[in-house]
């Protein structure tokens, strides 16, 4: 059969849906390339492209930033203070400790798990007399700020199943991520800009895991609510300009022609990736202007590149990157998703995470700062944080130390957007090893940023192959000790 005519007798649920509200999509394609044609005049730009009736309540926070720490930073080294450890330095985890818990096979075969005692000062600081390691001075000054869950827990114990849980409630790849669901589900408060862009910081590592696209796809959502990716090497979105020769209003007429034969062939397939197809070519038209004058940071005062530091000035680091979210804040981006890698030292600790510290330390606490400042970290939800946490035992000898997976216990930090400033949340025990008191699950992660953000983490699904998918799936409860 001509695959043309087959293409027109086959018919699914969605394309039967799509036929019936072909009148109802052209309306939707002409107020997408008129924003103002349907727009009532007090209709506010925060409902821009959300679902009926979300936000369910009132939100604390408007946007998130998550600063992704891929490798799994080290708890005893930087945010839980366990002075214990100096007494059990170099003896054997007990047993009744490590309760059989299953390892990783880079430690299963070690006939001893030596305890290490971490070789860098804690000190007190802030009103709240928060423990911080020596190696973080510059969070040191915004402990008052930030909110730290110590009980953190997670299932998986190895990376890419272990940060994939993070970023889609699921350790198996093909479910949508944080960023999408949210976008998805709040729509955009930015007509140029998308709602969910995604920053990765230069890897100075050399053994750092890889980070995938995957981590900020749609999965089985509409492909426009997947992460942009900025990069910081040449342009910062690829084909930004235009051809040589070529002229904004020529390239205009070419996407409305574009537009008028996409419109026709959904019309005759009802194919909803078309209509999407559609909105990226119009937000990329709208990005020529917006991303160029956003990654242009020149317009800085001095004083933003002393409160991030030097490196701030060079795209890509962590600390520019730091500043970009700032400036993507400002700019009412719904998801800001920053990436950076490196953490996962298995041997020579002692050496490295004084590095990766010294990366992320000033351009994370300035962007606590530079928020406050601005008057936006009060909706806005800054999040830091690994995929789990390492062994208070060593991965080979002592001298040069490395820690394995740990998967029982870590910490990630909040601030702002809602959050409480200034406390901890949940305990472990003298070894750093189980949770003694109130553990917070991956799913209550989720639940809990989804709450602030107005949402019902319950209640905002999308069906698919017979199903209605969540990022909670069917579990999570927010941990509402910790709101403000």
């Amino acid at each position: 059969m001509d695959p043309v005519a087959e293409s027109k007798l086959i018919e699914n649920r969605r394309q039967l849906f799509g036929r019936v509200s072909t009148g109802i999509g052209s309306l939707a394609l002409a107020s997408l390339l008129n924003p103002q044609l349907l727009a009532a005049p007090q209709k506010s730009a925060a409902a821009r492209g959300a679902l009926p009736g979300l936000p369910h309540f009132a939100a604390k926070a408007r946007r998130v930033i998550y600063l992704l720490q891929s490798g799994a930073p080290s708890q005893m080294e930087l945010l839980d203070y366990k002075p214990s450890l100096k007494k059990l330095h170099g003896k054997p985890l007990p047993d009744s400790i490590r309760q059989g818990q299953r390892l990783t096979g880079m430690t299963s075969a070690q006939k001893s798990f030596p305890i290490v005692n971490p070789p860098f000062p804690f000190r007190q600081h802030g009103k709240s007399g928060t423990w911080i390691s020596d190696l973080l001075p510059h969070m040191s000054k915004v402990v008052d700020d930030i909110c730290v869950v110590k009980s953190m827990h997670t299932e998986a114990i190895n990376h890419d199943p272990a940060i994939t849980f993070f970023q889609t409630g699921h350790q198996q790849p093909g479910r949508p991520s944080i960023g999408s669901w949210f976008s998805y589900g709040l729509g955009s408060e930015n007509a140029d800009l998308p709602a969910f862009v995604v920053l990765l910081s230069k890897n100075t590592f050399y053994q750092a895991q890889p980070i995938y696209s995957r981590l900020w796809g749609t999965g089985f959502l509409p492909s426009n609510h997947q992460g942009v990716k900025l990069r910081s090497q040449g342009d910062p979105v690829l084909y930004l300009n235009d051809p040589a020769g070529s002229d904004r209003s020529s390239r205009r007429k070419s996407l409305d022609a574009l537009a008028e034969l996409n419109r026709l062939r959904e019309a005759e397939i009802g194919d909803p990736e078309i209509r999407t197809r559609i909105a990226a070519y119009e937000m990329a038209y709208r990005m020529q202007t917006s991303v160029p004058e956003l990654a242009n940071t020149a317009d800085e005062p001095e004083s933003t590149f002393k409160l991030y530091g030097e490196e701030a000035r060079t795209p890509g680091t962590h600390a520019a990157n730091c500043l970009l979210a700032r400036r993507l804040a400002e700019r009412d981006v719904r998801f800001i998703q920053v990436f950076h890698r490196g953490w996962d030292h298995h041997s020579n600790l002692a050496k490295h995470v004084p590095v990766l510290s010294k990366e992320t330390d000033q351009g994370t606490a300035a962007l606590i700062t530079d928020l406050k400042q601005h008057g936006l970290l009060e909706d806005t939800l800054v999040i830091w944080g690994g995929e789990f946490g390492r062994t208070v035992y060593s991965q080979g000898g002592i001298k040069k130390y490395g820690r394995d997976h740990h998967p029982r216990c870590f910490f990630v930090f909040f601030a702002g957007g809602g959050v409480k400033g200034g406390m901890s949340y949940g305990e472990t025990d003298d070894f750093c090893y189980n949770i003694t008191a109130d553990p917070v699950h991956v799913h209550d992660f989720h639940a809990t940023i989804m709450h602030l953000m107005g949402v019902d983490h319950e209640r905002l699904t999308y069906r698919f192959q017979g199903r209605d998918y969540r990022l909670t799936d069917v579990y999570g409860k927010v941990v509402r000790s910790i709101l403000s």
